[in-house]
């Protein structure tokens, strides 16, 4: 498996993390965010190996320390099992119980994201009609893993 950064090219087949360094978001949420998208999605199935530290940092151009809390984030949120000298390996995570704390830390989040969009310049129905697309993208993925 390779994840790249948007300036390098890959298979289309290959899952593909993109990071954007002039961006306000610190590379390691970019990171994070990525991966986790690939793992909800269904894209990085459990029991699949991630790049060492090492290694992905060089593939993105970032330092190693900055995959290290990317990956340590994931370790924290149930999706990875880190080991020394063998990366990380995708555990099988069991979707969680939401409860309303759950949602009220999801909701706080989105409300962050929205007004960082507004910022920048865009629109409510631009940024409802982004979370919509991701959402029905989010939904074809895990469909088609499912049927793989």
């Amino acid at each position: 498996m390779y994840i790249v950064c948007r300036q390098q090219t890959m298979v289309a087949t290959t899952p593909i993390l993109r990071i954007d360094l002039s961006s306000q978001v610190p590379v390691y949420r970019q990171i994070a965010s990525g991966l986790r998208i690939l793992l909800v999605g269904g894209g990085l199935p459990a029991g699949s190996r991630l790049p060492t530290t090492r290694e992905l940092a060089m593939d993105l151009g970032v330092h190693r320390n900055t995959v290290a809390e990317a990956y340590r984030i994931l370790a924290d949120e149930g999706w990875l099992e880190l080991r020394r000298r063998h990366g990380a390996t995708v555990l099988d995570r069991r979707r969680p119980a939401s409860g309303p704390e759950a949602r009220a830390r999801w909701v706080r989040r989105l409300e962050g994201l929205v007004a960082e969009g507004l910022a920048e310049g865009q629109s409510v129905e631009a940024l409802a009609s982004a979370l919509e697309a991701a959402c029905d993208a989010l939904r074809e993925d895990r469909r088609l893993a499912e049927e793989a």
